[in-house]
């Protein structure tokens, strides 16, 4: 889509990031839409500071449908159930409270609740009661459902290297590791490992 105004040129490119929820505009080009007004005049985005903002957002949101896409395609299941899946089979017991995983993959609780549903519907998790607090329920992983993470890791590692790592060199991959780690949010990943 092209945007124009006076004495402006924009353009904008439209993403559907996952977490969003649909397509956002993301601003391309120099223009209104890359202007953060203050006092000082020193508000915008321009040169290598928009270029890496730019790339950020959009090979994350493309990353990210990508991933979805050929995991659906091959296993049935969503980049989203893929990672509930991962958190059940890395906890002890194979279980995790339904507001853990809430936190964990920063839905809320009804979008918790309904991407569980469908888990459970598939024979992939199982609901569990707590003994000690009947306010609190889990999700817990069956043997299907870590038969299906397994078999779909494969998948998922060999769409990441091939989307995002086999662009960067080793030592390229580290640097971008750290710079990446210094964002809000870094600090809370965990392993990939599948046990």
């Amino acid at each position: 889509m092209d945007t124009r105004s006076a004495g402006h040129e924009s353009t904008t490119a439209t993403v559907e990031p996952e977490a969003v929820g649909g397509p956002v505009e993301v601003p391309t080009g120099g223009g209104p839409g890359c202007a953060l007004p203050d006092d000082d005049g020193d508000s915008s985005l321009e040169g290598h500071a928009l270029e890496a903002w730019r790339s950020y957002l959009q090979s994350h949101a493309t990353i990210l449908r990508m991933l979805d896409a050929e995991l659906v395609s091959e296993h049935g299941i969503t980049t989203r159930d893929y990672e509930v899946l991962l958190y059940l089979a890395q906890a002890p017991e194979r279980k995790l409270p339904m507001s853990a995983l809430a936190e964990r993959t920063m839905l809320t609780r009804s979008g918790i609740t309904r991407l569980v549903d469908g888990l459970v519907a598939g024979g992939f998790i199982e609901r569990a009661a707590c003994a000690s607090d009947a306010r609190v329920s889990y999700a817990q992983l069956t043997d299907e459902g870590l038969a299906k993470l397994r078999n779909a890791g494969c998948t998922h590692v060999r769409s990441i290297g091939r989307l995002f790592l086999e662009h960067f060199s080793a030592e390229e991959t580290a640097q971008l590791a750290s710079l990446l780690g210094r964002l809000p949010g870094a600090q809370h990943g965990g392993s990939c490992t599948v046990p």
